[in-house]
């Protein structure tokens, strides 16, 4: 478990303590009780749902400084200044094919998040995007409503579980995993170290689940690009698939090169 948990944890017990002992021996109101617990509450919250906190447990969030080549027999470090990672969360579906179109004619690589439940039927994409080398990663077997308040067992379970949808296809081990609405919690903490899974959060959340408009989509995640942003898309939009040849034309033209995970 993250260490940022456990301080946080200890460090609120210790408060608690120390604000009884006042009520009890000084006078305090116990009100400061109350109070004390619901902004440790709050805290708790505002970390399950920024990923980027690292607070349950460490997520990569942005590309790192340096990666790690191995040219000419020997191994290098490589500045990533200008490199950002697309990144596709809730496939395989309907826009999937699209998006691996647009992929493969600007030849990037990018990450695809797969939910387990929608692996059946299109076996032939998840195929696909292997053989053309795209990363492939875990982001639960049902992505349900309820997933944040199963027990670490049960998340264990679907996160095995896809695992196997996808290794069955691919023959080859997935390592990656993102948290399904990217919120986080001590029982997903055990079910990532469970399964020994690799957690990817984003620097940069494009919303296009929610965006009616294509420029406006566009122009909102222009205007944020940074280099080493792990950009979120989902590839079930059509609004997404409509933009990505000029969002990849103009990262392009900004000099961007693009990694997958």
């Amino acid at each position: 478990m993250n260490s940022k948990f456990s301080y946080s944890l200890l460090f609120f017990l210790l408060l608690l303590a120390h604000v009884a002992a006042g009520v009890y021996f000084n006078g305090y109101s116990p009100w400061w009780i109350l109070w004390c617990i619901l902004a440790y509450i709050t805290l708790l919250v505002l970390a399950s749902i920024k990923i980027q906190w690292n607070f349950y447990f460490k997520s990569l969030n942005l590309l790192p400084i340096l990666k790690i080549t191995f040219e000419k027999g020997q191994l290098q470090l490589v500045q990533n200044q200008k490199q950002i990672a697309l990144t596709f969360d809730d496939g395989p579906a309907e826009q999937t094919e699209a998006v691996l179109d647009i992929l493969k004619k600007e030849n990037i690589k990018a990450t695809f998040f797969l939910i387990g439940k929608n692996i059946q039927g299109r076996e032939t994409l998840v195929q696909r995007m292997f053989d053309e080398g795209h990363s492939i990663g875990n982001h639960s077997f049902n992505h349900g409503f309820n997933f944040d308040w199963q027990s670490a067992s049960r998340m264990t379970d679907e996160l095995v579980q896809t695992n196997e949808a996808i290794e069955n296809i691919t023959k080859q081990e997935v390592k990656l995993f993102r948290p399904p609405y990217g919120v986080t919690n001590p029982n997903l903490a055990k079910a990532v170290t469970n399964t020994g899974l690799k957690s990817i959060g984003w620097s940069l959340r494009s919303m296009d689940t929610i965006a009616k408009s294509e420029s406006e989509l566009l122009e909102k995640i222009l205007k944020q690009v940074k280099a080493r942003d792990i950009i979120l898309l989902h590839d079930r939009c059509a609004v997404t698939a409509a933009i990505l040849p000029d969002l990849i034309k103009e990262l392009k033209k900004r000099n961007y090169s693009f990694a997958s995970l």
